[in-house]
């Protein structure tokens, strides 16, 4: 077992996605979400009591973040941002603005809170072979999302450490940091990712990042010092295709992972499983939107 790993990676529940993402641990009410992109399934669990529930929604989305205001979501849809009423008795959804880009070309992908509290998302081609994609800054009231970057292909992992954001190209194989406050394609600097496909990640308070390797069975623990991207482990995992990570549980020190079954002719018996497991770090709080 990797010293980055306190305890044996566990599977939580019996729910397999198709493609599982963008994991969220919500502190206020000690649960983890995470969407299933190609069934259009919200999903929520409550690891103390072992709680599940999962939302059909009638629109393709990746990603449901926090805000302000608790138990309404934020969903990054192929319809357009949308503010997601949970905890009524009639769950609703209220557009805030249209989708950038035709929903018959591409869709959203990575989405995240910023530190100013603004929401980042990215969109990527449905065929995921054509670099027709783009990384977008959304605040609450805007008409549209500002563009800040275009020209990539599989657009995944979100983070923010030092005054630097970090993210990367899935189909380069690379990572890319710029300046925090916005993506500024004239300073933006390129890492490789080895020979591994870099996916969604999570942060620590320490500076690493903890990135899933799509397609890989692993994931990989880089340290970020002076701007740079250092490997410090992989650590293997029983799913082929682990799609992204999250901290959460009430120290922040535990972290699930999710995953895909996705294209996969035999898939295991926890492929499309959110994995589980306690670590020696502390992850980076979940930042909400500011409404």
């Amino acid at each position: 077992m990797s010293h980055f790993l306190n305890t044996p990676l566990e599977a939580l529940g019996d729910y397999r996605a198709e493609l599982g993402e963008t994991p969220v641990w919500c502190s206020r009410s000690q649960s983890l979400l995470w969407v299933d992109i190609l069934q259009r399934r919200l999903l929520r669990y409550w690891p103390e009591t072992q709680k599940f529930e999962q939302r059909q929604l009638d629109c393709l989305f990746s990603a449901v973040l926090l805000t302000e205001e608790e138990e309404q979501f934020l969903v990054v849809s192929q319809q357009g941002i949308m503010l997601y009423h949970y905890g009524v008795e009639h769950p609703s959804l209220d557009l805030m603005c249209e989708y950038p880009e035709d929903p018959d070309a591409t869709r959203p992908n990575e989405a995240g809170i910023a530190p100013d509290g603004s929401l980042w998302f990215s969109t990527m081609d449905l065929n995921e072979k054509l670099p027709i994609g783009g990384w977008y800054r959304y605040t609450s009231g805007a008409s549209e999302p500002e563009k800040m970057l275009d020209n990539v292909t599989i657009p995944n992992t979100l983070a923010w450490f030092e005054d630097i954001v970090w993210f990367a190209d899935s189909a380069e194989q690379r990572f890319y940091c710029s300046t925090g406050d916005r993506i500024d394609p004239e300073r933006m600097r390129s890492h490789s990712a080895d020979d591994k496909t870099p996916d969604g990640s999570a942060l620590t308070m320490r500076g690493e990042l903890i990135t899933a390797r799509f397609g890989h069975g692993c994931l990989s623990r880089y340290q970020i010092a002076a701007g740079e991207l250092k490997l410090q482990e992989d650590i293997a995992l029983p799913v082929l295709q682990p799609s992204c990570c999250a901290f959460g549980g009430p120290q922040l020190n535990e972290l699930f992972i999710t995953s895909a079954r996705k294209q996969l002719d035999e898939p295991g018996e926890l492929d499309g499983a959110v994995l589980h497991a306690k670590t020696t770090a502390t992850g980076v709080p979940e930042r909400r939107f500011r409404l």
